[in-house]
C-alpha cells in the first residue's frame, strides 16, 4: 500500500432525512500526517466525521490501508479508528484511569480485565497530557477542557492507524489547545497512522497541520499543504469560505515560518 493511499474517502454524501448535508466529497490522507476540516458552523464537518467512523449512513466508501470501512464489524473498525466526537458520551460516575482504559476494550475479551502493563500505559499517558495524579478522580467532576484532555490519552494507548477527533480544542485553554496539537502531531508521525481533525480555528490547523481541507455547505472547496501552496494560493482559498479574509506571514523568536489569518473588519 503507497503512502498515498493510506486512506481515501471517495465520493461521500450524507444527510438527515431528506436533508442533504454532504455532496461527493472525495479527499485522501496520508500516513504519518495530520489534517484538518476547516470550515463555518454547519458546513458538514462533523457529519463527514460520522460517515468516515460509519456512524451514518452514507454514500461512496471510505478506504484505509485497502479495506472499507463500511464493510468492518463495530469491534473491528474500533481497532483500526479512533473517533473521539465533541461529546464524550459518558453519564456514569467513573475513575479517570478506567476512562482512560476503555481505550483497551477493541483488543480485550468479554468481562477480561486490562493487564498491569496496560495500565501503566494508561497512567503514563495521563502523565504525558498533564494530568499524572488524577487517576482515581471521578471523570464528571472535570472541566471540560480536562475531559478532552482524558480521552486524547485514550487516544494515545489505542494502536489503531486512523485518528479522528471532532473539534479537540474547543474547551481548552492556549496554552492546552497547542499542547493537544503537539502531542496529535506526534503521535501521527509514530507508526503507520494518519489524523483528521475538525478544528474551528485556521490558525491552529495552519499553525500544526500538514493538510487543510476547507469546506462550504457540505462541499470540499480546496484542499491546502502550507508547506507547498503559497501564501496567494490559501488567501483565494480561505476567501471562498471566509469571505474578507487575508493571511499574514510571520516569524517566531526562532526564525521559524508561521501563518495568520486576518479578519477584516468594517468601521
Amino acid at each position: 500500500m503507497s503512502e498515498k493511499s493510506f486512506f481515501r474517502a471517495e465520493h461521500i454524501s450524507a444527510g438527515y432525512g431528506k436533508k442533504t448535508v454532504l455532496h461527493d466529497i472525495s479527499f485522501s490522507l496520508k500516513a504519518h500526517t495530520l489534517t484538518a476540516l476547516v470550515g463555518a458552523n454547519g458546513c458538514g464537518k462533523t457529519t463527514l466525521m460520522k460517515c468516515i467512523a460509519n456512524q451514518l449512513n452514507h454514500g461512496g466508501k471510505c478506504v484505509l490501508e485497502g479495506e472499507f470501512l463500511e464493510e468492518l464489524s463495530v469491534k473491528e473498525l474500533a481497532r483500526k479508528v479512533s473517533y473521539i466526537p465533541q461529546k464524550s458520551g459518558i453519564m456514569i460516575s467513573l475513575p479517570v484511569l478506567d476512562v482512560v482504559l476503555m481505550g483497551f476494550n477493541p483488543v480485550l475479551k468479554l468481562m477480561q480485565r486490562p493487564s498491569k502493563e496496560q495500565e501503566e500505559r494508561a497512567k503514563d499517558a495521563l502523565v504525558q497530557i498533564g494530568l499524572g495524579g488524577y487517576e482515581n478522580i471521578e471523570y464528571l467532576t472535570l472541566s471540560e477542557g480536562q475531559k478532552q484532555l482524558v480521552f486524547l490519552a485514550r487516544t494515545m494507548i489505542e494502536d489503531t492507524s486512523l485518528l479522528l477527533l471532532d473539534e479537540p480544542d474547543s474547551a481548552l485553554d492556549l496554552q492546552n489547545r497547542h499542547q493537544i496539537m503537539k502531542q496529535l502531531k506526534e503521535m501521527t508521525r509514530e507508526g503507520e497512522r494518519a489524523g483528521l481533525l475538525c478544528l474551528h480555528d485556521p490558525n491552529l490547523a495552519l499553525r500544526f497541520c500538514d493538510q487543510l481541507i476547507l469546506m462550504k455547505d457540505g462541499r470540499c472547496m480546496e484542499v491546502l499543504h502550507p508547506s507547498e501552496n503559497s501564501l496567494e494560493e490559501m488567501e483565494q482559498a480561505f476567501q471562498k469560505i471566509y469571505g474578507d479574509v487575508s493571511l499574514a506571514e510571520c516569524t517566531d523568536k526562532k526564525n521559524r515560518r508561521h501563518l495568520t489569518v486576518l479578519w477584516e473588519e468594517s468601521v
